[in-house]
């Protein structure tokens, strides 16, 4: 078998398999003959370890394994389990995204979380879009406010993670994923005072966070770095979706998608709101963008610290002392 790892630093918070562990993983999922020809590790993603397999017949797979339990902050527990539980829900853009073929969380083959999705066509969108004249990048980010409309319209039965706990209101959903970040900073040393206030800021104002009545599907991680484009056509055609682990139920407003749409202004992104539409803008709207805003804010200073990226954290501070400005 011909096995194809990234040499990672020791410590490095993704784990790699061994071939063994990873011919084990496939003989559960296709049976005990099944012969692994190669596997290559993929690096794009973050979060779970993912492997490319070519088994002795049919198409190459992806094998997506979870981080160990005790490596899983208590804001980012069992994604891989959430977004199994997101399936049922996302058939509206089911034809984008790649088929379950295998999952396990027994943990009795390797002790983590794993599953095997089909190969999507393509290439990720972060190398293909360079490749397309610049004027044509609009109608990219065009496609992508479509499938964030098509999501956003998906109704929930309660507020927070899919797989839940849930909760009846919106406020007490969004206070407990800031409560959550602020622990997960706790435990590995950082400050999270400012992300406490800004939940204090949301408890007392929690009135405004419940106009929100009616739980929408959140993406929570849809942007180019989770999108695949199509081989060979004349303009940036999204071919596929990947990893949609971070799903919840709540204001659409709030997704990570939104808060990238609005990042660059004056830009190609701005194509987006030709598809998604406007959003809105009242002094409640505005009240609650500074709250998602800063639970943003929180998520990306633990990935920075646990990809070392201490300007990345050190960022996040000086980023959050202005949100917080802003909501007194």
């Amino acid at each position: 078998m011909d096995f194809q790892s990234i040499q990672r630093a020791t410590g490095a918070f993704q784990e790699p398999l061994t071939a063994e562990e990873i011919v084990a993983v496939c003989r559960r999922a296709f049976g005990p003959g099944t012969r692994v020809v190669s596997v290559v590790e993929l690096g794009n993603g973050m979060y779970n370890t993912t492997y490319r397999i070519n088994l002795d017949e049919g198409r190459p797979v992806v094998l997506r394994v979870a981080p160990e339990p005790g490596r899983q902050f208590l804001s980012e527990r069992e994604l891989m389990r959430n977004e199994y539980a997101s399936l049922p829900y996302l058939t509206s853009i089911a034809p984008l995204m790649p088929r379950v073929m295998a999952v396990d969380f027994t943990h009795e083959v390797i002790g983590r979380d794993w599953m095997i999705q089909s190969l999507l066509d393509g290439v990720p969108a972060p190398e293909g879009l360079p490749h397309h004249p610049r004027s044509s990048w609009p109608d990219f980010f065009r496609q992508i406010g479509a499938i964030a409309r098509q999501v956003h319209a998906i109704r929930g039965p309660h507020f927070g993670r899919i797989a839940g706990p849930g909760h009846d209101t919106w406020s007490q959903a969004l206070i407990t994923a800031l409560d959550q970040i602020a622990a997960a900073l706790d435990s590995v040393g950082l400050d999270a005072a400012d992300l406490r206030r800004v939940a204090g800021a949301a408890a007392e104002r929690h009135a405004v966070l419940d106009e929100v009545t009616q739980p929408r599907m959140l993406a929570g991680d849809l942007w180019t770095v989770n999108i695949m484009l199509a081989d060979a056509t004349p303009a940036p055609t999204i071919s596929g979706v990947l990893d949609l682990d971070r799903t919840w139920w709540g204001d659409p407003a709030a997704d990570w998608t939104i808060r990238m749409a609005l990042a660059k202004p004056g830009t190609e992104r701005d194509a987006f709101w030709d598809a998604y539409g406007s959003l809105e803008d009242s002094p409640s709207a505005r009240f609650r963008s500074r709250i998602y805003h800063a639970r943003h804010i929180g998520e990306v200073r633990l990935e920075c610290h646990r990809l070392g990226n201490v300007d990345g954290v050190r960022r996040s501070y000086e980023d959050l002392r202005t949100v917080l400005t802003d909501l007194h």
